[in-house]
């Protein structure tokens, strides 16, 4: 007899994707229904399902989801996240040489250099704001790197792609004009990066590798690298700066792993994949069945939502027998970047550039406490540090 399937309140602005009513749903099934759709719960359902070809990429249909409209949901629609097939795997031949793993190690030094000028700056006073005195100016001066840009646009380049992340939010239609007006922007600021590389005045940065495998491609069409380049600026500021925060958060929450990185900094790559696990700025991986099919007893109908729940798959009891914050464990694979044809691109700028930071933080700052409550965005779809004033030691 099949079991009873839970239900979780996903849009509900209060809920979490981390709540014990989530992982009570986990103990029950495999998956829950919500107002988005079936949610999945468990590790190695997801693993499967992430690389079923009867399912498509799922955030494609986000916008009409929640109901949101505009330069935003048009980007979003067209942009590699939401293509399939022929389409997506040219969109991926074009990205995945300009961010091989030579040149994100090259930007080691730089963005180890930004980590160090501003732990310095933070360091000067006993308190900080941490998103806004760090990880926030962090984030935009490594994708200033990657871009080849002054420092100076950090702030352009930095709250533009924050604004974006409102629109992946179960609250995005009140910020509609917000996240509207920042994609506008940004392509523009594309555009110039484009006519800088056509003129000859970057040879060797991202877009430039960009530019160089779109002309060997064989497509023709100027919409394409616009929106690649947008798509890189919004997902590796938005990332970086939400989970350099929720880093700070976890290890104040569990000082003893702060003294274990600070004794070890080798664990830094590490320390990034246990923070993605216990608190993922992406909650949920989507994706859409193309035919109706049947999973583990359940059956799924042709255009159903699936959204992967990335902190209950990555500590499913299946898969581990301690589900504590731990920096030294290896764990298994978690989907905070997705899984299969579309695992994300730039998970390894975000990797790399995270690792660089914690490494600097961890080596000059002692520890970190709160000097006055937190203020985090709702606990599901795309979540963020909106405050964390600190106390610096």
């Amino acid at each position: 007899m099949e079991t009873a399937m839970p239900y979780l309140a996903l849009a509900s602005p209060d809920f979490s994707t981390k709540s014990q009513t989530v992982l009570d749903a986990r103990d029950q099934h495999w998956c829950a229904e919500t107002p988005f759709g079936l949610a999945v719960l468990r590790h190695r359902e997801a693993g499967l399902l992430l690389r079923d070809k009867r399912l498509r990429q799922g955030s494609y249909a986000w916008p009409d989801l929640v109901g949101i409209s505009g330069s935003f949901a048009e980007f979003w629609k067209r942009s590699i996240i939401s293509q399939e097939g022929e389409g997506h795997r040219q969109l991926r031949a074009i990205a995945i040489p300009a961010l091989c793993e030579d040149y994100i190690s090259s930007l080691k030094p730089e963005f180890t250099s930004i980590a160090n000028d501003l732990t310095c700056a933070i360091l000067d006073s006993d308190r900080c704001e941490f998103v806004s005195d760090f990880s926030h100016p962090f984030s935009g001066k490594a994708i200033c790197t990657l871009l080849d840009v002054p420092f100076e646009q950090y702030e352009f380049v930095a709250g533009n792609a924050s604004d974006l992340g409102l629109a992946m939010g179960v609250d995005a239609p009140k910020y509609q004009s917000r996240f509207n007006s920042a994609c506008d922007r940004l392509m523009e600021f594309s555009d110039q990066l484009i006519a800088r590389v056509r003129s000859g005045g970057d040879k060797m940065h991202y877009v430039a590798r960009l530019i160089e495998q779109y002309d060997v491609s064989g497509l023709n069409d100027l919409q394409i690298l616009r929106d690649l380049i947008v798509i890189s600026i919004f997902g590796g500021v938005d990332t970086t700066r939400a989970q350099l925060g929720f880093a700070i958060a976890l290890f104040i929450q569990h000082p003893k792993q702060w003294q274990a990185l600070r004794n070890d900094p080798a664990l830094a790559p590490q320390a990034v994949e246990e923070i993605i696990r216990h608190w993922p700025t992406t909650t949920w991986a989507t994706r859409e069945a193309m035919e109706d099919l049947e999973f583990q007893e359940t059956k799924i109908s042709a255009g159903q939502t699936l959204h992967f729940l990335v902190h209950s798959g990555a500590l499913d009891p299946t898969i581990t027998d301690d589900p504590n914050f731990d920096i030294t464990k290896r764990r298994k694979i978690h989907f905070g970047f997705g899984g299969g044809a579309h695992h994300c691109l730039g998970a390894l700028v975000a990797r790399t550039d995270m690792a660089c930071a914690l490494s600097v933080l961890a080596e000059n700052v002692e520890q970190f406490s709160y000097a006055g409550n937190p203020e985090f965005m709702p606990d599901s779809g795309n979540t963020s540090p909106i405050k964390m004033p600190l106390i610096v030691q």
